[in-house]
């Protein structure tokens, strides 16, 4: 199967997965249980929550991560602090690379904003393997993000807790 249509299908089964369901933080959850289930050679997907100047941990699949980086800092809050997707072949020269584990060697990192254009956060995928993502990577995973997007009601305000 190409890469596009991996990425199309994976939309659509997300699609699904939050048919009838709004909420932020459950399908944030979800959508990366679908990725850390349906993506091979990665060893951590989730996403992070802007809150004032940093990011802040929200539904993942890995291990125990970094609970808050700083807006410019690391691969993610490069993303928040440029506006841009971030495709890290080697995570190791990338200048400020926040290692919340050492075994990730490449890093995927995209950010979103809700219909209005504020920063929402990020989602984040990390493999253990160098040059793992690729463009089409970047555009599926975008894509994905896109469906998540509208598929959510997104809260005034993304809460510190819940």
């Amino acid at each position: 199967m190409s890469l596009n249509k991996f990425y199309s299908s994976l939309s659509e089964q997300l699609a699904g997965l939050l048919s009838g369901e709004r909420d932020w933080l459950a399908n944030t959850a979800n959508a990366s249980a679908l990725l850390f289930m349906e993506l091979a050679d990665i060893n951590w997907a989730g996403f992070y929550f802007l809150q004032g100047d940093e990011l802040r941990l929200g539904p993942f699949q890995g291990k125990p991560a970094c609970t808050r980086i700083p807006v410019g800092a690391g691969v993610c809050g490069t993303a928040v602090a440029s506006g841009e997707s971030q495709l890290v072949e080697d995570v190791h020269q990338f200048p400020g690379h926040i290692a919340c584990d050492a075994v990730s060697a490449s890093e995927v990192v995209i950010p979103l904003y809700d219909a209005g254009g504020r920063c929402l956060g990020v989602l984040d995928i990390d493999s253990p393997t160098v040059a793992r993502f690729t463009a089409e990577d970047l555009a599926g995973l975008q894509e994905f993000a896109r469906v998540l997007l509208n598929c959510s009601e997104i809260p005034p305000v993304i809460p510190h807790s819940y």
